[in-house]
């Protein structure tokens, strides 16, 4: 591994600590745009799964209503197993480039949504329907692009739930993810010994950016910092496509 390569993974674990630290955006999220355009989205997605899952459980024991919480979406995170599976699949099968560019998408849907978060609220009625599908599309796209929030992230937000539990349920989620992509990607010879080791390694920015994020969100407005974040991570996501788009 060469000095430009552990600066690459060593920027995208600081800045996406740093995200999280002060606005609470997944990790997975923000890391892996850098990681994919520095080494390629199918190098980078392995690199984040242990320091999400640090950053994860960290959060859900400080959340509560674990019980609570999976009680009630037990559907959507079962149903996320086999979107997960499939998007891996797919995974297998496309071009690194091209799966760069359906994250790219992603990010630009995320990002403009959660700047702008459109519609009405879901009866409880309706988002039990839903559950499922939501959790099997998050899968699906999880598997494919490595990132955990969409549809997940709008369809609990329709939920109006309240804070913890709205950051229970999307961590449970995330949690699993994780664990089931880092098993399917050993299976795929995309999570190696190195990748581990490397992520291990890598929870000493992990550390720093999070302590740091933490520092800027109690001078800077949440607000303004977050707006500016989804920004940066739409700005991420047209490079990506761009970056397919010129081949």
């Amino acid at each position: 591994m060469n000095l430009e390569t552990i600066f690459i993974i060593a920027f995208a674990y600081l800045v996406a600590a740093f995200v999280k630290g002060a606005t609470g955006l997944g990790f997975s999220t923000s890391a892996l745009p850098i990681l994919a355009l520095g080494l390629g989205l199918k190098s980078g997605m392995p690199l984040v799964i242990i320091p999400s899952l640090v950053s994860n459980l960290i959060v859900m024991r400080q959340a509560g209503h674990f019980g609570e919480t999976l009680r009630r979406f037990w559907p959507m995170f079962l149903a996320t197993v086999p979107g997960l599976l499939l998007g891996l699949a797919v995974l297998d099968l496309i071009d690194s480039l091209v799966a760069g560019a359906i994250l790219g998408v992603v990010l630009i849907v995320y990002g403009a949504f959660t700047l702008f978060r459109p519609g009405r609220p879901l009866s409880d009625r309706l988002g039990r329907k839903l559950a499922p599908v939501s959790g099997f599309l998050t899968g699906l796209v999880n598997g494919t692009t490595g990132s955990q929030v969409m549809p997940i992230l709008p369809f609990l937000l329709a939920l109006r739930l309240d804070p913890k539990r709205f950051i229970q349920a999307i961590n449970i989620s995330f949690t699993l993810s994780s664990l089931i992509m880092a098993l399917g990607l050993a299976k795929l010879g995309l999570m190696t010994a190195d990748s581990i080791w490397i992520s291990l390694a890598g929870l000493v920015p992990v550390f720093v950016g999070t302590r740091l994020g933490g520092a800027v969100r109690q001078r800077m407005g949440a607000e303004s910092f977050r707006k500016v974040v989804l920004m940066m991570l739409i700005v991420f996501g047209v490079v990506l496509v761009g970056k397919t788009a010129l081949g």
